[in-house]
């Protein structure tokens, strides 16, 4: 259990409703609802229990709960299998749980980290033609 505390020594707890921006070093630990703006070099831990609805920065997040809006992570994003997530996310690596829920569009691996700027397009928006197989054999040109 200290473990657990060192690496999210912030927590928001289950009976708590947050609006507006957060900023912090470390990691925290969400079981009740927030709606804003997250930006941290350090984790995130969405609860099962937790309602999110944010644009997030931070260096990993772990999803168990319901969240909307746009998510990036330095290093990676964790969809566990009780997870509900609807945005656009962008991540070094992604861990999709059987039972998770991804509604979106993803960009990740090295070369979705390299882009700057806002968050990726929006989940409306067709896969792109880069993205499509190329050179299919018995197909007229």
């Amino acid at each position: 259990m200290a473990d657990q505390n060192a690496e999210f020594p912030t927590i928001i707890g289950p009976d708590a409703s947050f609006k507006g921006e957060m900023s912090f070093e470390k990691g925290l630990r969400l079981h009740g609802k927030f709606e804003g703006r997250i930006h941290t070099p350090g984790r995130l831990h969405i609860a099962k229990e937790a309602k999110m609805q944010a644009d997030v920065e931070a260096g990993a997040i772990v999803i168990e709960g319901d969240v909307r809006g746009n998510l990036n992570a330095s290093d990676r994003i964790e969809l566990k299998n009780n997870a509900r997530y609807e945005g656009d996310l962008q991540a070094g690596k992604l861990v999709v749980d059987e039972g998770a829920t991804l509604i979106g569009h993803v960009q990740v691996g090295p070369d979705a980290q390299k882009r700057s700027g806002p968050s990726p397009v929006s989940a409306n928006r067709p896969v792109p033609a880069a993205a499509a197989p190329q050179n299919q054999p018995n197909q007229p040109k």
